[in-house]
């Protein structure tokens, strides 16, 4: 497979956000997120990258198809969810860029895209002043009854690439699970690194 990376900032995400959107509800159907998505929630959710002017999307192409992307944008443009454990524990939230998600269609997986997915908003996140970089993950009981028996968590894969996992940094975060006639609430995690200056 020949896949193409390209990276784009705000407005300019214009053209791909409907192949975003059912991207993200078909990824996320899979455990651990298990959601049951809805498309008119998923254009609101990235819009709010596409006007923020410091977002940066990473995107995955397959011709001209998108199979997947990454997405940041500084914390202080996020929501509260997700800005308020770090202001609670002392953290400079203006020191910090904030990876929203990181998804990929099941078939291209295994092939070195999801590294090039982190390294690209590193470089972005180190090229504009930022120190730090963090993101969320869902947290399942391991006895969840939707769990696959070869699922793999990808901990293993984010302590690779130097992150590491803040207990005391949490938040939940609601969505409507597939079989559920409601959203419930779901314990989210924090996920951080500290980048190294940017070289001369």
């Amino acid at each position: 497979m020949s896949i193409r990376l390209t990276t784009c900032q705000g407005q300019a995400i214009t053209p791909y956000l409907d192949d975003l959107a059912r991207l993200r509800i078909d990824v996320f159907r899979d455990f651990p997120y298990l959601y049951d998505g809805d498309f008119e929630y998923e254009a609101d959710y990235l819009n709010r990258y596409a006007t923020c002017p410091d977002s940066l999307f990473v995107l995955a192409l397959d011709a001209d198809r998108v199979v997947g992307a990454a997405t940041g944008m500084p914390l202080r443009e996020d929501i509260e969810e997700f800005r308020a454990p770090f202001e609670q524990a002392g953290y400079d939230i203006s020191r910090i860029f904030y990876y929203g998600e990181s998804v990929l269609r099941s078939r291209y997986r295994g092939q070195g895209i999801g590294k090039a997915f982190m390294r690209e908003r590193e470089t972005h996140a180190r090229a504009h002043g930022f120190d730090t970089v963090a993101f969320c993950a869902v947290e399942r009981p391991a006895d969840h009854p939707l769990r696959p028996a070869d699922y793999q968590p990808l901990n293993g894969f984010w302590e690779a690439q130097g992150y590491r996992q803040v207990p005391e940094l949490h938040t939940t975060f609601h969505w409507k699970d597939i079989g559920e006639d409601h959203e419930t609430d779901k314990p989210m995690v924090f996920w951080l690194k500290r980048l190294a200056p940017q070289s001369p």
